[in-house]
C-alpha cells in the first residue's frame, strides 16, 4: 500500500481566496506550519490562523508592488529539496532552511483579465511569474512535495490532512495537473501577445483541449473517439435535455447545422446530413421555416440533424415530430414543444449557447496542420449592395431577397456547390461534386418542377457556360456567383442570351471539408 507522507510545512500563495480560511484552519489544526505571501498571509492572520509571512523567511521585503516576493533561495530550496536525497537535506540544513511538504498556489487571472477587455498594461500586470515558478518546482519535486494548483482540489487536500498526508500516487496526479495548468497559462499569454501583432494568422499557434466525454466510437465502430473542449463557446457546451448520447457523427453534423443556421440573421432552420444541407429556409415563423427546409429533400431529411436559430415553438415541434430526426439544436424551447419532443426517446435535444463563428480554424493534415480565418458571412462581397450586375435586368426586390438568401445558404454546402432557392427556402442543392456541371445537374434534379422560377447561387465561378446553361434550361430566373473565371465573358453572354439576371460578388465560399 502506498505510504502517506505527512504534511509538516506548507507554502500558500493564492489569488483566489475562496475557502482559504477553511484550508488554513484544517492545516493549522493538524499542526502544520504555514508560510504565506502578502495578502494571503493577511487573510489567514485576520482569521486568527497562525501564519508566517514569506518576507520573514527570506529576510527580504516584497518589492515593486509584489512583482518580487517568492523568487528567493530560501523559498525555492525548500520546495526543490528531495527529502530522500541526503545531499539535498544536508545542504538546506546547513542553510537553516526547512523543507516544504505542501505548496498551494493559484495564479493571477490572466485569461479573465484579457476577456474583460482590460488595457494592455493591466493585462501585463496579470502575468504571474512567481506562482508558475513555485508550482513547477513543487511538481518537479512531487516525490517529496504535494502541489495544489486549483481550488477544485481542496476537498482532496482536506481528505489528505485527515488521512495523515498524501500518497505518492496523489502527488504525481497533482504534478501532472500543475504542468497542464501552467502550460495552458503560458499558452494563453503567448496567443494573446501573438494576436496583438498585425498578422491575421499568427506565426505561432496553440490551443489546449480538455476531454469532456468519451464517445462510443468515431465515424466507424472500429475507431475510438472522445469529445474535447478548447474553452470557447459552441455545441461542445450545449446542454443535452433529452435523448440518447451523442455520437461522433452527431457532433460533426450538429456543428455544421448550427453554423448554417447562424449564417442567417432571420429566423432560420438548417437540416444537415453528412455535413451537407438537405434543406435551409428562413421565415418569420420558425415552424414554417422548418417545414419549408424539410420540403427541399424529404428523403434525405430522414435521420438528419436539425438546427434552429430561434426558440423552438410548439408548432415546429409538431411538424418535426412527424419525421425521424437524430438531433435537434436550438437556443431554447417552449415548454409545450419539449412535451411533444420528449415523447421521441431517440431524439437528442440540445440547447446551445448562441455563438458567432469567428477567429481561426485548424485543419490537421499529415505532418502538421492548416490554419485559416473562418469563412464567415461578413465580408463586403456578401452584401448585395456591393454585387455587380453583369447580365440581364436589375432583379426586383423579391428576387433579390431570394438571391441574398441563396448566397448565404450556399456557404454551408460542400464544394462544388449549387443551391436553388425560392421564397426564402432552398428547393434543390447540388454538393460535393468534382465539377460544377454535375452539381448543377444534381441541384436541378432534386428541385424537379420547383426549379422553374427559382434563383441559384454558386459558391465559386462557372469555369464554362455549360453549368449555367443547365440552370437556365431548368427555368432559373437569376443567379449569383463570385465570377472571376477566364471565361466570364462566355458565361455572361449565356446569361444575356437567356435574359436572366447574373450578379458577381467577387467573394467566394468554397468549402472542401
Amino acid at each position: 500500500m502506498d505510504e502517506r507522507k505527512q504534511i509538516r510545512r506548507a507554502l500558500i500563495s493564492v489569488y483566489d481566496k475562496s475557502r482559504l480560511e477553511e484550508i488554513g484552519r484544517a492545516l493549522s489544526g493538524a499542526g502544520v506550519e504555514i508560510v504565506a505571501t502578502g495578502s494571503t498571509a493577511k487573510t489567514l492572520t485576520a482569521a486568527g490562523i497562525s501564519t508566517i509571512e514569506v518576507s520573514m523567511v527570506t529576510g527580504f521585503p516584497e518589492v515593486m508592488g509584489g512583482r518580487v516576493k517568492t523568487l528567493h533561495p530560501a523559498i525555492h530550496s525548500a520546495i526543490l529539496a528531495d527529502h530522500n536525497n541526503s545531499e539535498h537535506m544536508a545542504a538546506i540544513n546547513e542553510l537553516k532552511i526547512d523543507p516544504f511538504d505542501l505548496v498551494i498556489i493559484n495564479l493571477y487571472p490572466f485569461q479573465a483579465t484579457i476577456a474583460s477587455g482590460a488595457s494592455y498594461a493591466q493585462c501585463i500586470e496579470q502575468i504571474d511569474i512567481g506562482g508558475p515558478t513555485m508550482l513547477r518546482a513543487a511538481a518537479k519535486n512531487h516525490g517529496s512535495v504535494a502541489a495544489i494548483s486549483k481550488t477544485s482540489q481542496y476537498d482532496q487536500l482536506l481528505a489528505a490532512i485527515t488521512a495523515g498526508g498524501f500518497t505518492k500516487e496523489e502527488r504525481q496526479r497533482f504534478a501532472l495537473e500543475v504542468f497542464r495548468v501552467t502550460a495552458e497559462y503560458d499558452l494563453s499569454i503567448a496567443n494573446w501577445l501573438g494576436h496583438n501583432s498585425t498578422s491575421k494568422i499568427p506565426e505561432w499557434f496553440g490551443r489546449i483541449f480538455r476531454e469532456v466525454g468519451a464517445l462510443r466510437y468515431g465515424e466507424n465502430p472500429h475507431q475510438s473517439a472522445a469529445i474535447f473542449s478548447d474553452g470557447s463557446k459552441g455545441i461542445v457546451q450545449a446542454e443535452q435535455i433529452h435523448g440518447k448520447e451523442m455520437s461522433f457523427n452527431n457532433y460533426t453534423d450538429a456543428d455544421a447545422a448550427w453554423r448554417a443556421a447562424y449564417d442567417h440573421s432571420d429566423p432560420c432552420v438548417a437540416i444537415i446530413k453528412h455535413s451537407n444541407p438537405c434543406g435551409i429556409a428562413v421565415n418569420k415563423d420558425i415552424a414554417l421555416a422548418y417545414t419549408k427546409a424539410h420540403e427541399c429533400d424529404v428523403v434525405s431529411a430522414y435521420g438528419a440533424v436539425v438546427a434552429a436559430n430561434r426558440i423552438v415553438t410548439k408548432q415546429m415541434a409538431l411538424a418535426l415530430s412527424e419525421t425521424f430526426t437524430e438531433v435537434l439544436l436550438a437556443p431554447g424551447y417552449e415548454s409545450q414543444a419539449l412535451e411533444i419532443l420528449t415523447q421521441k426517446p431517440s431524439l437528442r435535444i440540445l440547447q446551445c449557447p448562441t455563438t458567432i463563428t469567428q477567429g481561426v480554424e485548424l485543419r490537421p493534415i499529415s505532418g502538421g496542420a492548416l490554419l485559416q480565418e473562418v469563412d464567415a458571412i461578413n465580408s463586403t462581397g456578401d452584401s448585395s449592395a456591393n454585387w455587380k450586375l453583369v447580365a440581364g435586368a436589375q432583379a426586383n426586390s423579391e428576387t433579390m431577397k431570394d438571391l441574398e438568401f441563396a448566397w448565404r445558404a450556399v456557404r454551408s454546402v460542400k464544394s462544388n456547390a449549387i443551391l436553388l432557392a425560392k421564397d426564402g427556402a432552398s428547393v434543390g442543392i447540388g454538393m460535393g461534386q468534382v465539377n460544377r456541371v454535375d452539381s448543377a445537374e444534381l441541384a436541378v434534379k432534386r428541385a424537379g418542377h420547383r426549379a422553374e422560377g427559382s434563383v441559384a447561387s454558386s459558391d465559386a465561378f462557372f469555369p464554362f457556360a455549360d453549368g449555367l446553361k443547365i440552370l437556365i434550361n431548368a427555368g432559373i430566373t437569376a443567379v449569383v456567383s463570385p465570377g472571376g473565371s477566364v471565361r466570364d465573358e462566355e458565361v455572361i453572354a449565356a446569361a444575356e442570351e437567356a435574359g436572366i439576371s447574373l450578379y458577381f460578388t467577387d467573394t467566394r465560399h468554397f468549402s472542401h471539408s
